[in-house]
């Protein structure tokens, strides 16, 4: 599916953002829950309690689970646990598939900003510089993942079943396109 395909917020209302970490997903899944009136669910924030404790693959089922159940939503991920359930119930799949530079560029002042400004951050912690200099740092998780989330993007837009793909390659374009869509809701 291309953004000037046959996208229509009034049939698409189970809509799931996907790409690398730092690409703009919960930027995206924000602007475009509000445009489609829909709730928006920040899944990291379900994922993550305080002292970076991360739910078991269970957990972050049944913590995913009851928001799949409502007519609409916009999510901003799907973990592993979680993706062929949500999969199961998403009625568009939206691949922010940007080149590394643009994600980790994305990310690196994300970081900062969340440092300067001690923003509070998936489910009530806060990035340290500590944390940020580790190996278990947000910036090595990306470094560790990209190429297999780009990956996953390849195979959700190859795959003959399951939702559409909008794919988005450049953020000028998704931008473009979020654009003309509040335009149209305004």
């Amino acid at each position: 599916m291309t953004p000037d395909g046959d996208f229509d917020l009034a049939r698409h209302r189970r809509v799931v953002v996907i790409g690398v970490t730092g690409s703009g997903k919960s930027s995206l899944a924000v602007r475009l829950a509000a445009v489609g009136g829909m709730p928006y669910v920040a899944v990291d924030d379900l994922m993550w309690r305080p002292g970076w404790v991360q739910l078991g693959p269970a957990g972050q089922v049944e913590a995913v689970r009851e928001h799949l159940a409502g007519p609409a939503w916009v999510m901003d991920a799907m973990w592993s646990a979680t993706r062929e359930l949500v999969l199961a119930h998403a009625d568009l799949v939206i691949a922010l598939d940007y080149p590394r530079r643009v994600s980790l560029a994305r990310l690196l002042n994300r970081t900062v900003r969340r440092l300067r400004e001690h923003e509070e951050v998936c489910g009530g912690n806060h990035e340290s510089w500590r944390g940020t200099l580790s190996s278990d740092s947000i910036i090595a998780w990306h470094v560790r993942s990209f190429d297999r989330k780009r990956a996953q993007v390849e195979q959700l837009c190859a795959a003959p079943d399951g939702p559409p793909v909008l794919r988005f390659t450049d953020p000028r374009d998704t931008q473009a396109w979020l654009r003309s869509l509040e335009r149209a809701a305004a």
